[in-house]
């Protein structure tokens, strides 16, 4: 059996513009599926246009990769997931970190569950769109504050084997 070597990868333009492509196909829905209820079109056509912006993104996610080359793809994909896997969440975390964490996974949660019974109460105040931006953005981000070990533990409730293990005491600084 022989190993295969591959060459290095030249940054082409080739491989630039795949890049470029491929990052649109990620910016047409981020960007533009907020924009589409603003538009004022029916809700039939507002669907129609939120569906086509989902189906040309996946496209130009295909035609990235066709313009890339293999190489290329293999390339851009092992440098982003090089930047999130030295960038992203820490295996273990502080006590401290953790119940910061803990309270930025919560809020935004329980304002999803409050807000609707809120609403009605209040008449016809509505949530504004930063808030529940800021809130998702809030819920994503303790994701990373939480670390390693909790993603093992949101991972274990979709294992149906899966069981809790807890410290016979709690360690120091709790």
């Amino acid at each position: 059996m022989t190993d295969v070597v591959e060459e290095p990868v030249v940054i082409s333009g080739r491989v630039k513009f795949g890049a470029a492509v491929f990052v649109l196909s990620i910016l047409l829905p981020v960007a533009g599926l907020p924009l589409v209820p603003s538009l004022g079109l029916s809700a039939a056509a507002t669907a129609t246009v939120s569906g086509l912006l989902l189906v040309s993104a996946e496209v130009l996610g295909v035609v990235a990769v066709a313009i890339m080359g293999k190489p290329g793809y293999r390339l851009i994909k092992g440098r982003v997931f090089g930047f999130l896997k030295k960038h992203g969440p820490a295996e273990r975390v502080s006590p401290m970190r953790y119940r910061i964490g803990l309270v930025m996974f919560a809020l935004p949660i329980l304002f999803g569950w409050v807000q609707p019974y809120v609403t009605k109460l209040a008449g016809d105040w509505q949530t504004p769109l930063a808030l529940a931006v800021v809130g998702d953005l809030m819920l994503l981000a303790s994701l990373f504050v939480l670390g390693g070990e909790f993603w093992d533990k949101v991972r274990s409730l979709f294992i149906r084997e899966a069981t809790a293990s807890f410290p016979a005491s709690p360690p120091a600084g709790h």
